[in-house]
C-alpha cells in the first residue's frame, strides 16, 4: 500500500497540537524528547565526520525561548557523552533556565555571545548547534547572531528550522543560516519544503504531537511509481490514453519536440500532434500521428497547449477552440501569456484546466509580483480561477479549489534550463490523458521530471553537471522505472 503524503504544519497548526499535548504529558517532557533527539542526530553527525563524540567540540548558539532550550538540553546530553561543549547566549537574560542549569551541571562552559571578539568566542568547533530562534522567529538574524553564523566554518545543525528563514513561508530578507542538517520536533514546516537548500538534510524527531490534516502535502515517491500508469492485461493504445500536442511553431520548432517527445515517454498510449513544425517532430519520433490544425488531429482525451506556440491571433484561437472543448488542457509558456490578456477562456471552464506558470508568468496572470508567501499566492489564483496552478520553482507548488496544496521539493535546481518547461508540460497532459486527476497530474510529473534532471546531471558517473532539455527527456524513462521500482518493493 502506498504511503500516505507528508505533511508540513503552519506554525499555527503546531502551536495549537503543542497545546494539546502540554495538557496529556508533564511539564518539560515534550523538550527533553525533542532535545535528545536533537542530541543523538549531532552524535551521528560526529561520528561520521569526526570518528567519535568523546573529546569532540560542540558550540551552541543559543537564542531566547524554547528552541534556545532544545539547544542547552542537547548540549548537556551530548557533554555527558564525552563532548566538550560550549553555549554562546546571545540573549543571557532570557536564556532558558532548565536548559541552562542543565548543561552547568553537566559541565558544559556557558559565555556571553556579546563579550568578546567573534573569533574568540567561536574557536574552532567541530560542529554548531542553531538554537538562534524557533518557529515564533520572524525576520533575518540581528546583527550580532549574524556575525557569529557567518564566522562559522564548521558544520551547521540547526534546531527546528534554520534561524531568520520564515517557518511558513521559507523566505529570507536579510542575514540567515545555511544549515547541513536541520532536525524538526513533531512535525515538518512549510520551511523545509519551501526553503529546502537552507535546511540541508532534514530529520524528523516525533514528540507526540496530534496534528490536524494538512494543508500542504508532498506525494510520497513510492505513491507516485504505484500510481505512474502503465499497461495493463486488457489495454491497447487508446485505452491508455490519447494525449494531443499543440506547440512549437516556425520560429520554436524544439519546443514542439520537446513536448511532443515528453507525452510519448510518459505513458503507453498514442501522441497526436497539431502544429507546423510536424517534421522536426516525426524525425525524432515517428510513433507520433502528426496533423496540421487541431480540428484534423483526432479524438484525444488530453490536450497541452503552448510551448513555443506564438502569441498571434491564430494562437489565441486555437487556444479558444481547445478551451471550449470538454477535455483536460495544460496550458504552458505562450499559453499563459495569452491568457493573462483572456482570462475569460478558463474561468467559466467546468473540464479540468492545468495552468504551469514561473514566476514571470504568475505576474502576467495576476498583475502582481508573486512575493514572499507563494503557497497563500498560488492558491488565490487557483481558487479565483477555478484551475489547477502548477508554480514551478526548485519547491513546485500545485494548488486545486479545495485539495490540500502539493509541493514537490526537487533536491536540486539541475532543470533549470531552456526547454524544461516544454518537457514537463508532456508529461503532465500525458498522465491527463491517462485519466489521472489534475493535481496528482501535475504533482507527479513534476517529481518524474526532477529526478530525470536529477539523473541527467550525474550520467556516467559525473559528480553533477548542467544540463539541456534534451539530456532530461532522455532520462524521463529511467526515471519512471526508479519510482516503478520503489513501489514494486515498497
Amino acid at each position: 500500500m502506498a504511503p500516505p503524503p507528508r505533511g508540513y504544519f503552519t506554525v499555527d497548526e503546531v502551536r495549537a497540537a503543542e497545546a494539546e499535548l502540554f495538557e496529556r504529558v508533564a511539564a518539560g517532557v515534550p523538550m527533553r524528547r525533542a532535545a535528545h533527539g536533537l542530541a543523538n542526530v549531532v552524535a551521528a553527525e560526529l561520528r561520521e565526520r569526526s570518528g567519535g563524540v568523546a573529546g569532540r567540540a560542540v558550540t551552541l548558539l543559543v537564542g531566547s525561548g524554547d528552541n534556545g532550550g532544545d539547544a542547552l538540553w542537547a548540549g548537556a546530553e551530548l557533554r555527558r557523552r564525552g563532548a566538550a561543549v560550549t553555549a554562546l547566549l546571545l540573549s543571557p537574560e532570557r536564556a532558558h533556565a532548565a536548559g541552562l542549569a542543565a548543561l552547568r551541571r553537566a559541565g558544559g562552559r556557558i559565555r556571553d555571545a556579546r563579550a568578546g571578539s567573534v573569533a574568540d568566542l567561536l574557536g574552532a568547533p567541530d560542529l554548531v548547534i542553531d538554537g538562534i530562534v524557533g518557529i515564533s522567529g520572524r525576520g533575518s538574524l540581528r546583527p550580532r547572531a549574524a556575525e557569529l553564523v557567518a564566522a562559522v566554518r564548521a558544520p551547521i545543525v540547526a534546531a527546528d528550522l534554520p534561524s531568520g528563514v520564515d517557518p511558513n513561508t521559507g523566505a529570507v530578507d536579510g542575514p540567515a543560516v545555511w544549515a547541513d542538517v536541520t532536525v524538526t520536533f513533531g512535525a515538518y514546516k512549510p520551511v523545509h519544503a519551501l526553503a529546502a537548500p537552507r535546511c540541508g538534510r532534514i530529520r524528523l524527531i516525533p514528540i507526540g504531537l496530534r496534528l490536524p490534516e494538512p494543508n500542504l502535502v508532498a506525494l510520497e515517491p513510492v505513491a507516485i511509481g504505484a500510481g505512474w500508469p502503465v499497461p495493463g492485461p486488457h489495454d491497447d493504445k487508446y485505452t491508455q490514453g490519447v494525449t494531443g500536442i499543440c506547440a512549437g511553431s516556425a520560429t520554436y520548432p524544439g519546443a514542439a519536440v520537446l513536448c511532443t517527445g515528453a507525452a510519448v515517454a510518459a505513458t503507453s498510449g498514442m501522441v497526436r500532434y497539431a502544429g507546423t513544425a510536424a517534421a522536426q517532430v516525426l524525425a525524432r519520433f515517428p510513433e507520433v500521428i502528426a496533423a496540421e490544425s487541431v480540428s484534423d488531429t483526432g479524438r484525444v482525451q488530453a490536450w497541452v497547449f503552448g510551448p513555443g506556440a506564438g502569441t498571434d491571433d491564430a494562437a489565441r484561437e486555437t487556444l479558444a477552440q481547445l478551451l471550449a472543448t470538454d477535455l483536460p488542457v495544460v496550458v504552458d509558456a505562450d499559453g499563459l501569456t495569452l491568457l493573462a490578456g483572456a482570462p475569460e477562456l478558463v474561468t467559466g471552464r467546468a473540464a479540468p484546466t492545468v495552468l504551469t506558470p514561473h514566476a514571470g508568468e504568475f505576474a502576467r496572470l495576476t498583475g502582481r509580483e508573486l512575493g514572499a508567501d507563494r503557497v497563500a499566492a498560488v492558491r488565490a489564483l487557483a481558487d479565483g480561477w477555478q484551475v489547477t496552478v502548477l508554480l514551478k520553482g526548485r519547491s513546485t507548488l500545485v494548488a486545486t479549489p479545495g485539495q490540500p496544496t502539493l509541493v514537490n521539493e526537487a533536491g536540486g535546481s539541475w532543470a533549470a534550463t531552456a526547454g524544461a518547461g516544454d518537457v514537463l508540460a508532456g508529461v503532465i497532459g500525458a498522465l491527463l490523458a491517462a485519466g489521472r486527476e489534475p493535481a496528482w497530474s501535475a504533482a507527479a510529473a513534476a517529481r518524474v521530471h526532477a529526478l530525470a534532471a536529477n539523473l541527467a546531471a550525474h550520467a556516467n558517473g559525473a559528480a553533477g553537471a548542467p544540463i539541456s532539455a534534451t539530456p532530461l527527456l532522455r532520462q524521463l524513462p529511467g526515471a519512471i522505472a526508479t519510482l516503478r521500482e520503489l513501489a514494486e518493493h515498497a
